[in-house]
């Protein structure tokens, strides 16, 4: 079992940088990430009658 289990030790040692130097990422054009929330959230409990003009909005 030991020398199975050096194997594997060996094997995945050898693999780590098989790819080459790591290199950075290119640089974003753009300074945001892309990502937009909008909107809005509400929770609790509504007492009373509902409104005529529909349901409430924030």
């Amino acid at each position: 079992m030991k020398p199975v289990s050096a194997f594997i030790l060996l094997v995945t040692l050898a693999a780590c940088g098989a790819d080459g130097l790591p290199e950075a990422p290119a640089a974003l054009s753009s300074s945001g990430s892309g990502i937009t929330v909008t909107g809005c959230a509400s929770a609790g409990v509504t007492m009373g009658a509902p409104s005529t003009d529909g349901p409430a909005r924030c």
